[in-house]
C-alpha cells in the first residue's frame, strides 16, 4: 500500500501568525484606539492643549514678550511640544504601568507579537493620536491667526518624532521600574512640573535664574526649542535638535536595560 499523499495544508496543525509587520500595525491601532477612547487620556492628550491654546492667545492674563510676533504664532508652537508630551509621556507611562501590573505586558510578550513589536506598536499608536493632537491644535490655531512658516515643517516633523521618542521612552522607564500607583502620581506631577518651568510654552530664556539653564538642556526645554525655532524661523536649530537626540539615546538605553515586564 503506497503512503497517503501528504499537501502543505493537511501537515498545517492549525492557523499561522500573521506577518510581523501586520502584527505591530495591528498593535499600533490597538494602542490608539485606547487612548481616543479613554476619556481622561483624552482630556489630558487633546482638550488641556487647546483650552490652554485658546486660553493663552485669547485673554492677558499672562504677560507675554512675544518680541514682535502675534501670540499666536509665538504660542503655538510650544503647545503643540506639550500635547507631544501628554500623549508620549502621561498617556504612555500611566497605560503601561497598569498593564504591567495586571500582567497584560507579561502576557503580549509571549504571544508571536513579541517584546520588540508590542513597543513597536506603542510608539507607533502614540504617532498616531499626535496626528489627531497636531490637525486639532493646528485648525485652532490657524483660526486664531496662526501663520507658521511653511519652510520649517519638514524640521518641526522631525522634532515631533525626536520628542515622541524620547518621552515615549521616559514613559517606558518610569512605567517599568515603578508601581502603577506612583507612576500615575508622578506622571502627572512631573507633566505639570515641565509644563510651567520646562521651557516648553515659554522658551528657556524667558525663565527667571537658573531654572532657564535648567530648562534648555532638559529634553522638554530642547522639544519647545525645536519646534518654536522650525514653525517661526523656517530651521531646524542644531544645538536643542542635538540635545533632544541624546536625552532620546540616552532615555532609550535606560529603558531597555531597566525595564521590567511583570
Amino acid at each position: 500500500m503506497s503512503a497517503p499523499h501528504v499537501t502543505a495544508s493537511s501537515r498545517a496543525d492549525g492557523p499561522t501568525a500573521a506577518p510581523p509587520v501586520r502584527r505591530v500595525l495591528a498593535q499600533t491601532v490597538f494602542e490608539a484606539r485606547m487612548i481616543l477612547r479613554n476619556g481622561e487620556q483624552v482630556l489630558v492628550a487633546v482638550v488641556i492643549p487647546v483650552l490652554a491654546l485658546v486660553g493663552l492667545v485669547q485673554t492677558s492674563f499672562v504677560t507675554v514678550d512675544t518680541g514682535g510676533l502675534s501670540r499666536a504664532d509665538f504660542l503655538t508652537p510650544g503647545v503643540l511640544a506639550l500635547a507631544v508630551m501628554t500623549a508620549s509621556f502621561t498617556s504612555q507611562a500611566i497605560a503601561t504601568a497598569f498593564d504591567r501590573r495586571n500582567g497584560v505586558l507579561r502576557l503580549l510578550a509571549t504571544t508571536p507579537l513579541g517584546r520588540g513589536g508590542l513597543l513597536a506598536g506603542k510608539v507607533l499608536g502614540v504617532l498616531a493620536v499626535e496626528v489627531v493632537q497636531v490637525v486639532l491644535i493646528g485648525s485652532t490655531a490657524l483660526l486664531l491667526g496662526w501663520r507658521p512658516v511653511l519652510d520649517g515643517l519638514l524640521p518641526a516633523l522631525l522634532g515631533v518624532v525626536l520628542g515622541t521618542a524620547a518621552f515615549t521612552a521616559l514613559a517606558l522607564l518610569v512605567a517599568g521600574t515603578l508601581r502603577a500607583e506612583a507612576v500615575l502620581a508622578l506622571a502627572n506631577l512631573l507633566l505639570l512640573v515641565l509644563a510651567l518651568g520646562g521651557g516648553v510654552i515659554l522658551p528657556a530664556d524667558r525663565l527667571p535664574g537658573p531654572l532657564a539653564s535648567l530648562a534648555a538642556w532638559s529634553p522638554s526645554g530642547a522639544l519647545g526649542d525645536v519646534l518654536r525655532g522650525a514653525l517661526v524661523d523656517g530651521a531646524l536649530p542644531l544645538v536643542p535638535a542635538l540635545v533632544l537626540a541624546g536625552w532620546t539615546a540616552v532615555l532609550g538605553a535606560l529603558a531597555a536595560r531597566l525595564f521590567r515586564w511583570h
